[in-house]
């Protein structure tokens, strides 16, 4: 199987790590220090779940170097989702899917609309891991999970394809039935952890431990619960005990690639995620004065610092 991977970082170098090392035809598409390291010593995963270097690493700096795929792991940030998608123009065909396994709940519509006619598929990434240095991924979490599916539920012989592959690769990989309702049961853990994560330098036992900061992920979760809920989502405010229980079991130095942006001075998808629900609730009328909050104080340090 051929496997693009657009945005080599934490989510498409770790998966799409995996699957190279399983055998799978896989291109990275990288940029800056990352991609000369991968061209030069390959991709090294350093995972609780076992290391492994992919040597060599097929890497260019774009899409249009690459051979058509059968599958694009679209996992850039979801600022860079517009021109990442267009440049994809020429590579993708009607024997290729997309899947995105982005944050937020944007990806998807966004990636669509650049590429019309295109076979794209949601999906979503559970898993803590970054770039700690060029051609290293580090992951220090229990979990590598992703999902994806048909937004219908039905089945696609590709998809199924492409699960057995991950599934053949080790990879924890699940064939969704319900999409929309996965990616926004994690939006409602993302968004809330991500923005105080970010915004207070903490990682996730402080934030749980102090009862302010605690009080404000609360309400941040039930406000994206409510959110979903209003949009058509199949959610309900009994999904709140579900999203807190995965909050209450992040190991507590657990942060998010968020709060590692902001600390790097790259830019960051606050616009993406607390602004998404402050957008959407807008748009359903559904207050949301915790994310409103979180997406104002961290305006300032939104586009980067560099």
């Amino acid at each position: 199987m051929k496997i693009l991977v657009m945005g080599s970082g934490g989510v498409g170098g770790y998966f799409g790590g995996r699957l190279a090392a399983a055998g799978h035809d896989v291109t990275f598409v990288a940029r800056g220090a990352h991609l000369a390291a991968m061209q030069t010593d390959g991709l090294t995963l350093d995972s609780q779940l076992g290391n492994v270097t992919i040597k060599p690493a097929k890497a260019v700096a774009g899409p249009e170097a690459a051979e058509r795929p059968d599958i694009i792991m679209f996992a850039t940030k979801l600022g860079d989702t517009e021109a990442a998608a267009h440049s994809l123009a020429g590579v993708v065909g009607p024997e290729t899917s997309i899947i995105t396994f982005q944050n937020g709940v944007d990806g998807p519509e966004i990636i669509a609309a650049a590429l019309p006619g295109v076979h794209v598929v949601p999906g979503v990434a559970r898993i803590a891991s970054h770039i700690s240095r060029p051609g290293v991924i580090e992951h220090r979490s229990p979990f590598a999970r992703i999902e994806f599916g048909e937004p219908d539920g039905s089945a696609h012989p590709r998809l199924e394809a492409f699960h057995a592959a991950c599934k053949a690769a080790g990879i924890d990989a699940v064939l969704s039935k319900n999409i929309r309702r996965d990616i926004w049961l994690k939006f409602a853990l993302l968004a809330p952890f991500s923005g105080l994560s970010s915004l207070t330098g903490s990682t996730a036992g402080p934030i749980r431990e102090t009862p302010a900061t605690r009080a404000l992920m609360e309400a941040a979760v039930r406000e994206v619960i409510a959110v979903g809920a209003a949009s058509g989502v199949e959610i309900s405010a009994d999904d709140y005990p579900r999203v807190w229980k995965a909050i209450e079991g992040q190991p507590p130095a657990m942060t998010s690639s968020m709060a590692h942006d902001r600390k790097a001075g790259k830019p960051m998808e606050v616009n993406y995620l607390s602004g998404a629900v402050v957008r959407l609730g807008e748009k359903y009328g559904i207050p949301t004065p915790t994310h409103a909050f979180i997406t104002q104080a961290l305006a300032i340090d939104a586009p980067g610092r560099r």
